[in-house]
């Protein structure tokens, strides 16, 4: 077969309609890991998904058939290079397939007690997260410089690794660093607090540096595409808007700014709750000059970044290494404070 007729045919085959592919067996798409639905069902299983679309929408990150299904038209177009209209009739049928729609309450309660916790080190904060930091949602601690946001963010990353009977789920942590702050000197005293093998440790975090917004959403793409393969159950961003801060400076940039910021969160929540994985995010503060009474700490990121994350924390220093840590927002848990330590060996009780 000549080059040109090779090339034409499978031309002809990513253009080929939605229609066409309905009623055919087209053979499994082959990938590398682990990348097959929970369902059991897969991409290629859907009608309009041929191998070469499905091959574009696994390099895209879409590896299941519970990807697409949450999917937008417009996201799923762009990944597998085909129209609107394909996209949104290939979304319809993963819905239909996996029944996604209203269900009773006591479903959902089932399926909340899959969500897992990761002991952060001390009781007192674990008794303030309801037992840890928890699986399918977004943990969002912002806090002044120094006040314990990156040791807590590398102490999870070592106790996400202990077994369950000790808090941990056996898992592993991708962390994405913005500020340049990831230590992993901090995960060898931590590990060695704990008894563990340093060197396993430290192969079982899987880091990146992230140079601006741009990079950083693209690294946290990578890593809802890792989860699985990996084994990982915590992602790390510290912090998530540095580089927003940093990039769309003034009032005019503030619009795109917060739209930017809006979506990578949006896709972050959807792949916590694919990949049954926790996101713990660091968030810079600001001081509020009109504010004469109280503390003029505010979070930075505006509404946008307060109503993603299900749980957010205000994290202040104390005296010595004492820090108070309060709950700000949760859908189920009360507002409260907890006080714990920051040592060399991790984040203790007092």
């Amino acid at each position: 077969m000549s080059p040109k007729k090779a090339a034409d045919e499978e031309y002809d085959e990513e253009e080929m309609d939605y229609e066409e592919f309905e009623g055919t067996n087209e053979e499994t798409l082959e990938s590398g890991g682990d990348d097959s639905s929970v369902s059991g069902i897969e991409v290629t299983d859907l009608p309009g998904v041929g191998p070469a679309i499905g091959k574009r929408l696994a390099e895209s990150g879409y590896k299941n058939v519970e990807a697409i299904a949450v999917a937008s038209p417009g996201e799923l177009a762009a990944a597998g290079s085909i129209g609107e209209t394909t996209a949104t009739k290939i979304i319809k049928a993963a819905r239909e397939m996996l029944d996604i729609g209203f269900e009773t309450a006591d479903l959902l309660l089932e399926r909340r007690r899959t969500a897992g916790r990761i002991t952060t080190g001390s009781k007192a904060l674990d008794e303030l997260f309801g037992g840890g930091i928890e699986t399918q949602s977004i943990t969002e601690m912002y806090g002044s410089f120094r006040s314990g946001k990156t040791q807590m963010a590398h102490q999870l990353a070592v106790n996400v690794q202990l077994p369950s009977d000790q808090g941990g789920l056996s898992a592993k942590a991708i962390y994405v660093d913005t500020e340049g702050t990831f230590r992993p000197e901090r995960l060898v005293d931590m590990a060695e607090a704990y008894g563990l093998d340093s060197a396993k440790v430290l192969k079982n975090v899987v880091w990146a540096r992230a140079y601006n917004s741009d990079h950083q959403i693209l690294l946290c793409d990578q890593a809802m595409e890792m989860a699985t393969e990996h084994n990982a159950k915590l992602l790390v961003i510290d912090s998530v808007t540095s580089h927003f801060r940093a990039e769309y400076t003034g009032r005019g940039t503030l619009a795109a700014r917060q739209q930017k910021l809006n979506k990578h969160l949006h896709h972050l929540q959807r792949g916590a709750e694919i990949n049954n994985m926790a996101i713990y995010i660091t968030n810079q503060v600001m001081s509020r000059p009109d504010a004469f009474f109280g503390d003029p700490t505010a979070p930075v990121g505006g509404h946008v970044l307060a109503h993603v994350p299900q749980t957010r924390c205000y994290l202040r220093k104390s005296k010595g290494e004492r820090r108070i840590c309060r709950l700000v927002d949760s859908p189920n848990l009360p507002e409260g404070e907890a006080v714990f330590t920051v040592l060399k060996e991790g984040i203790r009780d007092v």
